[in-house]
């Protein structure tokens, strides 16, 4: 992926049913992973063959009313900073207003492409009252109605036809390690510990035009890429206190990366930005390492390491087989047992289990444990294989895949997991109609 394209605006122009629009048509969707369409601040995008992410900047507004001006002001900014494609949405029933004109204001000096969108436009009659738009000096504009989905089509050829070509990735299969998370918990310190002591050893290759998107490690028995991240980027000028920030500066890096290092600050503990960086980890079905940075500000007693993993554990669950490191990065504490972790994971990840070995394995406790009787009828299992997937996915043919639940999926996941370490990796399971 690696193209964003960012919908801006004030409030109440209908963001974020463009963004439903966008993300839930037929033609649109590419992610079919549970959770994506329902989240209304990030979904996938496929259309003519190009993809891109999508992110509503309308989910991350405060409530305050008094400080709209200045939430929708800073996520303008941040939208110029890290989307590759603005659309600056307005509302044909309104009009144009001052705060419509002020952020037409900051994008007329952006060189980003912003393709101006005039919502709500259901019949002729708003098609012409539409003409009043030019008067923002954006130029040629597209007329749609989010809520029915007319003209959406042509704004989409020409979101794609603006796209810059993708980057280059690197041709070999090293692992690729992006470290995520809020600003301030140590993202650039963890990365300088990696790399800053021994520069002679980071290689730059060919990525993004504006910074080498990967840098290779290879050093202490480690060899890799390190994605990409805010850390390693210019810090951007604009206020970092609101959760848009943390999700504009992880999207990049987590969609070029196979396992992320998602930071925590031990004081804070985990918090809902972090779930929700978490989550965007997990719908592009990335590899996980918690890792709690400064534990040394931590006051301790015998207990407080294990009731506070407990602590994170229940906070993820379902997701809890992630393993969770407590880290000093300012007193290198547990530096290089993250590393260690992240080339587990990714190895669990890229595991592959033979046929044969799941059929004898595992078909047998699914056997002794079948599916739930449903509507009088009984659920056969016939056999298991692993799909060719980046993340572990496995497919089971039975005589009613319809018929089976999440609950007795879930069941399939977790003896695969006793059976075989996918600690730390994603994990889909499909029921199908038996060959």
């Amino acid at each position: 992926m690696g193209n964003i394209v960012a919908i801006v605006g004030r409030p109440n122009t209908g963001k974020s049913t463009l963004f439903n629009r966008l993300t839930e048509s037929r033609q649109a969707i590419v992610d079919e992973v549970s959770g994506v369409t329902r989240d209304r601040n990030y979904g996938s995008v496929n259309w003519n063959g190009k993809e891109f992410s999508l992110i509503d900047t309308g989910g991350y507004l405060l409530d305050d009313e008094d400080a709209f001006n200045e939430a929708i002001r800073t996520q303008v900014l941040l939208a110029v900073d890290e989307a590759d494609i603005i659309l600056f949405l307005v509302d044909a029933k309104d009009g144009i207003t001052p705060l419509d004109e002020d952020v037409a204001h900051m994008l007329r000096s952006c060189e980003k492409p912003v393709l101006l969108v005039v919502n709500k436009v259901d019949n002729g009659k708003m098609e012409q009252q539409s003409a009043e738009f030019y008067a923002l000096g954006m130029g040629d504009f597209f007329t749609v109605s989010a809520v029915n989905g007319s003209g959406t089509g042509d704004l989409l050829d020409a979101v794609v036809k603006d796209m810059k070509p993708e980057t280059d990735e690197p041709d070999d299969d090293l692992p690729r390690i992006a470290v995520v998370g809020r600003p301030n918990v140590g993202k650039s310190s963890i990365i300088n510990a990696f790399i800053g002591q021994d520069r002679n050893i980071v290689t730059p290759v060919a990525g993004t035009t504006r910074d080498s998107l990967y840098t290779r490690y290879n050093l202490f028995g480690f060899d890799f890429y390190l994605v990409d991240t805010a850390g390693v980027r210019k810090k951007s000028k604009v206020s970092e206190n609101i959760e848009f920030y943390s999700v504009m500066r992880s999207i990049r890096a987590i969609e070029h990366s196979d396992v992320c290092l998602l930071m925590i600050d031990a004081a804070t503990g985990l918090e809902a930005q972090d779930l929700n960086i978490f989550s965007l980890c997990r719908r592009n079905n990335k590899g996980v390492v918690l890792v709690v940075n400064k534990w040394d500000t931590v006051e301790k007693s015998s207990n407080t390491l294990k009731e506070y993993e407990a602590g994170l554990r229940a906070r993820l669950a379902p997701d809890n087989d992630v393993p969770i490191v407590f880290t000093s990065v300012i007193e290198k504490q547990r530096i290089f047992k993250v590393l260690e972790l992240a080339k587990a994971v990714y190895d669990h990840k890229s595991q592959r289990i033979p046929t044969s070995r799941l059929n004898e394995e595992l078909l047998p406790i699914l056997r002794q444990t079948p599916p739930p009787v449903y509507k009088g009828k009984s659920i056969k299992i016939n056999y298991i294989t692993q799909l060719p997937t980046a993340y572990p996915a496995f497919v089971i043919f039975c005589n009613l895949p319809q018929y089976v639940k999440e609950p007795y999926k879930r069941f399939v996941e977790n003896q695969l997991r006793k059976l075989y370490d996918f600690s730390g990796s994603v994990m889909k399971i499909f029921f199908r109609a038996k060959n």
